[in-house]
């Protein structure tokens, strides 16, 4: 009879203690976070995606229903004195939004022709025309346009693929889903290009059906235009001296980093799965990418890294376990910008439906 109270009593026990076991594995499901995280432009109904940092200036793309813009706004106080660019044109999407140390902004737009690449001065209504006559004949569709701080050398991807032409075409003044606005990297990947319920993981052996795409690099002083083969998603250096970029090799994307006239290659990151959007810190040492190595090459589970190039040392900055972090930017030597689907209650928990821009200190 004793023995039979005894285990009872026991049994008990373990039901009283069980709960704080449950309790307990859920809390491990959300790790710390690696660095804390906080919201630095987060706007309600609005996407807000893309930072891009030069001088004084922060410039950001927003996304509304009635299309994509581009805004330029002081790095230190992002939520006074924004300016978005005018529309100049009845239909005048603007996307890829690139800051210059002068104030100068960056973009593409589908105002002439298809798509083509420009340059707001800063001041009144000037608008410079980048690379070559070729960018707003319809040669080319300038994508995921990046410069040096300086405004001195440009580059930008684009296809030679025809039926992949018309796509981002399209998809250039299509709202579309909000999964794929803050993750443009997507653009040439045949599996994950449009939404849909699934993907494959990003790795080695995976079939991409999309030709490679190709990366120019251009500076203004001469007009030189240099073709990169089989690249994209170019980040100038802050010297205006190299470019890094995204190279897809049997399924697998990786960052590489040559000379702006198209030598001196050298591979930076080689993982089996995704690594995207490089940026560069503001002495040139260092890389902020994107990657999803640590979710097994899931398109979007991604966090953002950092590789010392010299030492080629990478260490992780971000690690929720459901949110897509992307498009890092350096706000200066110790701060990091990126935009996330992270809920605004929870940074470290959930995601919510919008995306927005966070910071994180390295120091």
């Amino acid at each position: 009879m004793k023995t039979r109270h005894l285990l009872s009593g026991l049994a008990i026990a373990v039901m009283l203690i069980q709960p704080s076991i449950t309790l307990a594995r859920s809390m491990e499901a959300s790790p710390a976070p690696l660095y804390p995280v906080t919201p630095y432009i987060a706007e309600k109904s609005i996407d807000t995606i893309y930072p891009s940092v030069a001088g004084e200036f922060l410039v950001f793309g927003q996304v509304k229903r009635e299309g994509f813009s581009v805004v330029r706004t002081s790095k230190y106080s992002p939520d006074t004195s924004q300016y978005k660019l005018k529309k100049l044109a009845l239909v005048d999407d603007m996307r890829y939004g690139v800051a210059v140390n002068d104030g100068s902004v960056g973009y593409v737009s589908n105002r002439v022709g298809p798509i083509s690449a420009w340059m707001w001065q800063g001041r009144g209504d000037g608008q410079v025309a980048i690379v070559s006559q070729a960018s707003y004949s319809g040669g080319l569709t300038p994508y995921h346009l990046n410069a040096s701080p300086d405004g001195k050398v440009w580059c930008f991807d684009s296809t030679y693929q025809k039926l992949r032409y018309n796509q981002m075409f399209a998809e250039f003044i299509k709202f579309g889903h909000y999964e794929l606005i803050g993750q443009q990297w997507r653009t040439y990947d045949s599996d994950s290009f449009r939404k849909k319920s699934g993907y494959m993981a990003t790795q080695t052996g995976k079939n991409n059906k999309f030709d490679p795409p190709v990366l120019y690099t251009f500076q203004r002083n001469n007009s030189q235009l240099v073709m990169i083969p089989n690249a994209f998603d170019g980040a100038i250096s802050p010297d205006g001296k190299k470019v890094a970029f995204v190279r897809e090799t049997n399924g697998n994307y990786d960052i590489w980093m040559q000379d702006v006239d198209g030598s001196d290659l050298l591979q930076l990151t080689s993982s089996q799965y995704g690594d995207f959007e490089p940026a560069w810190s503001p002495d040139g040492k260092k890389l902020l990418f994107v990657s999803n190595r640590d979710s097994d090459g899931d398109v979007l589970k991604t966090s953002i890294y950092i590789l010392e190039i010299s030492s080629n040392r990478e260490t992780r900055l971000t690690n929720s376990p459901r949110a897509t972090d992307g498009g890092p930017a350096w706000l200066n030597s110790n701060t990091v910008l990126f935009h996330s689907n992270r809920n605004l209650a929870n940074a470290n928990g959930g995601t919510g439906s919008n995306w927005n821009i966070w910071k994180l200190d390295i120091k």
